[in-house]
């Protein structure tokens, strides 16, 4: 009724306005709720270990999931080890498609452990997603583990489909540990941070932000259960991929924080995640801030971090 009054305030609408007062409002016949919604997951995996942890979450807790897209691409190796991947767990109807390569190698450990016989994966991202979408009514989770670079190739090519994204993107930082430059996510590709930052903002997009993810109480180690078990004699083959994985980056870090996996978690509606709404703003290395006269985002301000590590083993178990 508020739309109707509304219409009918402009001239040139009553006729609207009346149909709407008649009839109600359209029904929501095949508009799924977004806990449901299908899922689309943007990931540089074979770095940090974090996205393969999600992933592997997403591939077992999310029935929604139809497509997995790489990004920061090291040669379309990202996109043969998450095939893997998804097969290990059980997940061969899942979709995957090489995306933005921009030249980086630092963030790739993982070489050989995909098998050879893992054939190189479609690497047209823009036909692929486009795809995927035209058989999904309604809103789609788009859920970002790694640069914006892929978002800002969708928007340039395939602008339409921008509005149908629900996007919890796991980036940007208010307070950074290193105030020189910005959150690695957003760091690894500034331009396409920088642009589609205000285009996101149009469409009410979640950020899980660094100041909340970048804490030790969520980090596995050497000394941590789920790590430990993925090491025992009987572990699942996807199991004994993420203990490589750990051993690989623990050769240089401590451990891994699960960063893309409190973002997953987000997009997935649990609960422990609080956001509120915030003006940003990016300056020209991408580094964020709060401003008056940014983009307003709903941006995460703090976690559970005990109950978020509870539910993580749960759904690795």
């Amino acid at each position: 009724m508020a739309l109707a009054g509304t219409t009918a305030s402009f001239e040139g609408f009553e006729e609207m306005a009346d149909a709407m007062i008649r009839d109600g409002p359209p029904p929501r016949v095949g508009v799924p709720a977004i806990a449901t919604a299908p899922m689309i997951i943007d990931t540089d995996l074979g770095g940090d270990p974090d996205d393969a942890v999600a992933l592997v979450v997403a591939a077992r807790r999310v029935p929604e999931l139809r497509l997995v897209v790489t990004s920061d691409e090291y040669g379309g190796e990202r996109a043969r080890l998450v095939r893997y991947l998804l097969d290990l767990v059980g997940r061969p109807d899942v979709r995957v498609v090489a995306g933005s390569d921009l030249g980086n190698s630092r963030m790739w450990i993982m070489d050989g452990v995909c098998p050879p016989e893992v054939p190189p994966q479609d690497d047209d991202v823009v036909a692929v997603v486009d795809e995927i979408c035209a058989g999904i009514e309604g809103r789609i989770r788009w859920v970002g583990m790694g640069p914006l670079s892929n978002l800002a190739r969708l928007r340039r090519e395939e602008p339409l489909l921008l509005p149908r994204f629900a996007v919890t993107q796991m980036g940007g930082a208010i307070t950074y540990r290193d105030p020189s430059r910005a959150e690695h996510n957003f760091r690894v590709d500034p331009a396409a941070a920088i642009r589609m930052l205000p285009e996101l903002g149009l469409w009410n997009p979640r950020f899980v932000v660094s100041d909340v993810t970048f804490n030790p109480a969520m980090e596995i180690t050497r000394e941590s259960a789920l790590y430990q078990r993925w090491g025992r004699p009987d572990a699942r083959p996807w199991e004994r991929v993420l203990r490589e994985h750990f051993d690989r980056w623990m050769v240089k870090y401590p451990g891994s924080m699960q960063h893309d996996a409190l973002a997953l978690a987000a997009a997935m509606l649990w609960p422990g995640v609080r956001f509120i709404r915030e003006h940003v703003a990016l300056d020209e290395l991408a580094r964020m801030s709060l401003h008056a006269d940014g983009t307003e985002i709903a941006m995460s301000v703090s976690a559970d971090y005990s109950a978020f590590m509870s539910w993580l083993a749960g759904a690795l178990s």
